[in-house]
């Protein structure tokens, strides 16, 4: 049952959005050896999809080519942009399969990457100052909420903005691509996720900013804000 439906055609509808969550599986020497793979695509209607799983080494391209390949030979289709982590390996993999398609990097490593360069106490409102670059509704909005937070960054931590500075080609780059429920689905965290930087579950509640909702198509900022 579980291979029929990983097996499965993919070519019912084009996904014009793909996103990976990786997880370590198991860790040899420091590094990462095997990561398990979950494959997640977003149609043109806003619907996820999961397309495919595996497990793998987390750092070998073949790995990530041989995955992203069987995905394109069950049927996949219509993809413009790819969000994943920053892995060489996986980037490599996905510009081969996917060469017509742009490529987003997801928050979630570059936030602890992030975290990791400010104090421990002021971690959770640093992360709540990033946050606020995926709440906007047009891309000049991302764009301009962006740089502002590099300068707020940069008033006390200075190797914290330089690490979002050189990032933002990155994690802005889904504001170019007509995908209306990309930065809801993939680039924004669902209501509720714990990622680096959040409070302890008894100190998180309501009055805590939540990611925002973008407006339906034909909205404000519809049609290239994600």
């Amino acid at each position: 049952m579980v291979d029929n439906f990983l097996g499965r055609p993919l070519d019912a509808a084009p996904i014009p959005t793909c996103g990976w969550r990786v997880d370590p599986e198991g860790q040899g020497g420091g590094q990462i050896v095997n990561v398990s793979v979950v494959a997640t695509g977003v149609d043109g209607a806003g619907q996820r999809e999961v397309l495919g799983m595996d497990v793998g080494a987390g750092e070998d391209g073949a790995f990530w080519l041989a995955f992203l390949r069987s995905l394109n030979a069950r049927g996949l289709s219509g993809v413009e942009v790819v969000v994943s982590d920053a892995h060489q390996g996986l980037k490599n993999a996905i510009a081969t399969a996917f060469a017509q398609a742009g490529w987003q990097r997801r928050r979630t490593h570059l936030m602890a990457n992030l975290l990791s360069s400010v104090p421990k106490g002021s971690q959770p409102s640093v992360a709540t100052m990033v946050r606020t670059i995926y709440k906007q509704l047009s891309p000049e909005e991302f764009h301009h909420q962006a740089h502002r937070v590099v300068a707020q960054l940069r008033e006390h931590f200075p190797q914290a903005a330089d690490l979002q500075e050189d990032a933002l080609p990155d994690i802005l780059a889904f504001t170019a691509f007509p995908v209306s429920h990309l930065a809801e689905a993939l680039v924004q965290q669902p209501t509720g996720t714990i990622e680096p930087g959040d409070p302890p579950a008894r100190q998180r509640g309501g009055h805590l900013p939540q990611p925002g909702r973008h407006p339906a198509s034909g909205g404000r900022g519809a049609g290239r804000t994600a």
